[in-house]
């Protein structure tokens, strides 16, 4: 994982060198030495089969990385069987080599409902904060960004890009198995920064708000999509306990709300440009999960509530530029 920052030369990171490799050192001794999972993994990464795939396709709603005929039997039943050992799979989907991976999320609905709202991704550096297996920064490559750095604390997910990256060797794209708050300040580097699904994690999400605007270029963009509760008043919903049994789902916010959030953290150009109720049709369970999935947190006898009694899950998309 140092390699990582010691070949990204054109990112242009050098004042920010040392942390990141104390840091990235800290990780990779953890994984290697401590971590069970983690050790297991690596184990995996390092059996994969060095194959080059025919094509590949970053534009479209599955990334698709390598053709079937890229392989004889014996490495497709070994690559299944090591996609399986990484699951659950919660983003994509992605065809790997003919294998089709189902996520639990059809991620390429978010993606759609942002592409042609956003500041064009062409030229610019983009961080994007809870990557997962990266299926959005393919798409970001995809779009042209000059280089892409995705954040991914959970060892499964980290991984699972690692995997796809493996085979994928796309230039300039990068997972760091590190949170958000656990990175040095790059001040001023990014001109993109997405986060999508963390906001509502975060205990102090003015803090969290402004620690990103510190990190965005001034007139960057801030893609910004959390779960929120309709309404027009400027309030807050903070579950007492857990939401569509999540246990750290710490504030929903009105669409309002949000916005008087981003201008006190410092944003301007605040605009919201989607909100959407999270349906079946988006996350739902597949082979893929083997977990409980957007049936299960939902009250069976009104779909309109969490198990809970709260309001069932609808997410906005706003976008915002740093002063």
């Amino acid at each position: 994982m140092i390699s990582v920052l010691r070949d990204i030369e054109q990112l242009e990171l050098e004042a920010y060198r040392a942390p990141l490799e104390d840091l990235l050192a800290r990780k990779e001794r953890y994984i290697e030495q401590v971590d069970a999972k983690g050790r297991r993994y690596l184990n995996t990464l390092k059996a994969l089969p060095m194959i080059t795939p025919s094509h590949i396709d970053f534009n479209a709603d599955w990334v698709r990385i390598g053709s079937q005929t890229d392989l004889n039997e014996e490495e497709r039943d070994s690559l299944v069987e090591a996609l399986q050992s990484y699951s659950p799979w919660r983003k994509g989907p992605f065809t790997l080599f003919g294998i089709d991976i189902d996520s639990e999320w059809i991620s390429s609905q978010k993606w759609n409902r942002l592409k042609n709202r956003i500041a064009p991704l062409a030229g610019r550096r983009v961080l994007d904060i809870g990557s997962s297996c990266g299926y959005y920064m393919f798409r970001m490559a995809a779009a042209g960004a000059r280089s892409v750095i995705g954040l991914e604390p959970y060892l499964t997910f980290y991984f699972q890009f690692l995997l796809l990256q493996h085979f994928a060797r796309v230039p300039s794209l990068y997972s760091l198995p590190v949170k958000f708050e656990e990175m040095p300040l790059l001040r001023r580097y990014f001109d993109t920064i997405f986060c999508m699904g963390v906001l509502y994690h975060r205990r102090s999400p003015l803090d969290a708000l402004m620690e990103i605007r510190h990190n965005l270029r001034r007139g960057g963009e801030l893609v910004l999509e959390t779960l929120i509760i309709e309404g027009d008043g400027d309030y807050v919903l903070s579950p007492a306990d857990r939401y569509a049994k999540m246990n750290n789902v710490y504030f929903l916010p009105t669409v309002p709300c949000l916005e008087n959030w981003l201008k006190r953290a410092g944003y301007d150009n605040i605009r919201c440009i989607d909100i959407t109720p999270t349906t079946s049709h988006e996350q739902r369970r597949t082979e893929w999960i083997q977990t409980e999935s957007l049936s299960d947190f939902l009250n069976p006898s009104d779909p309109s509530k969490t198990i809970e009694g709260y309001p069932a899950p609808v997410r906005a998309i706003l976008l915002a530029e740093a002063r």
